[in-house]
């Protein structure tokens, strides 16, 4: 018999729904939040009420692009944090009401987990294959930044994460300095493509081990536009292309470095990259290129499992489902919420 499951997605400002049937998405619906961008980040409490008016008609959408009843569904898989308290508590409070209505098992889901799992997730397109056990995975997002070391579906440990700032984060206040709209990430990415990566050096952290920090850089970005300024007041519209390639080129070369000693480490040499930044055109490559030096087995997301999704959500459901792990109906959303082991 089928094992069907239905994603449900709502940590920040994205309500997203997907199906996934034996381990084959069949929908995957999103709708975002505009009303952020005037605020220039996302609102928590404006985040909570729009969740509130997207999640039904999402759901129903992904149920009906999926081609499928209510009544196959086998379980609900949700994500339980972490995210913002107020918008996980409406996809959980769902989840609760529509496994309660079936009948059917509630599946809580890590987030961070649920983005590293989107590279088993299968479709009818060509794939380019799922990683082999064990591999290592650089999870770079908004609010995240982490090395994890993946043994089985279920089993993953954080070898290694930023201990202020994340990387994407980074991108977007970087991005605000220089008076770019959010979010600034992918325009600084679009922007670097017609720059000089080397044309401005910035700080780069001094951190022990696996960890990584970005507080510095974003720093070292901040004083050093605010003294150009003072020479020129048209520098960043006279330079923004080169800033935008010499700062990506700083917060890649953080990241790989740190990836590389991870490698080395653990000599794991099967990596993937995952989250929102593994959108990031010259991150992509670069892995791919170092990835050739090292000799490794690299695995990179498509576009659409990049941004926070529902797909991811499903996959992990799908696989804890097999494994049996349940939740009870009295499961609460935490806004920090660390890794499981099943095993």
């Amino acid at each position: 018999m089928s094992i069907i499951i239905i994603g449900i997605e709502s940590s920040c400002d994205d309500t997203a729904s997907a199906v996934i049937k034996d381990g084959y998405l069949l929908s995957n619906i999103i709708a975002g939040q505009e009303v952020h961008k005037a605020y220039g980040g996302v609102v928590p409490e404006l985040a909570s009420r729009a969740h509130q008016q997207n999640i039904i008609p999402v759901v129903d959408l992904a149920i009906k692009t999926a081609c499928i009843t209510k009544k196959e569904i086998s379980a609900i898989a949700f994500t339980r944090g972490p995210g913002l308290l107020g918008s996980l508590l409406v996809g959980s409070s769902f989840s609760k009401g529509f496994a309660q209505a079936l009948n059917i098992p509630l599946i809580e889901v890590n987030h961070l987990q649920a983005h590293i799992m989107v590279h088993f997730i299968l479709s009818t397109e060509c794939d380019t294959g799922k990683p082999d056990f064990p591999f290592l995975c650089l999870l770079v997002s908004g609010g995240h930044t982490q090395l994890v070391l993946i043994n089985d579906y279920l089993d993953m440990t954080v070898i290694g994460e930023t201990i202020d700032d994340a990387a994407g984060e980074t991108f977007d206040k970087c991005a605000k300095i220089m008076g770019l709209p959010y979010p600034g990430g992918p325009l600084i990415d679009k922007l670097a493509s017609e720059g000089n990566p080397d044309r401005f050096t910035f700080s780069k952290p001094n951190v022990k081990g696996l960890n990584f920090s970005f507080s510095g850089l974003k720093t070292s970005f901040l004083y050093f536009i605010r003294d150009r300024l003072k020479e020129d007041a048209a520098f960043i519209e006279k330079n923004i292309s080169d800033l935008s390639a010499s700062l990506q080129k700083t917060i890649i070369d953080i990241l790989l470095d740190k990836l590389t000693r991870a490698s080395a480490k653990t000599g794991v040499r099967s990596i993937a990259l995952a989250g929102g930044v593994s959108a990031n055109s010259a991150l992509r490559d670069d892995l791919i290129n170092l990835s050739h030096k090292k000799h490794w087995k690299t695995y990179i997301p498509r576009f659409s499992y990049t941004t926070d999704n529902a797909a991811m959500i499903a996959i992990t459901g799908y696989y804890k489902y097999q494994a049996g792990l349940f939740s009870s109906k009295d499961v609460s959303p935490l806004a920090r919420f660390g890794y499981e082991r099943s095993v």
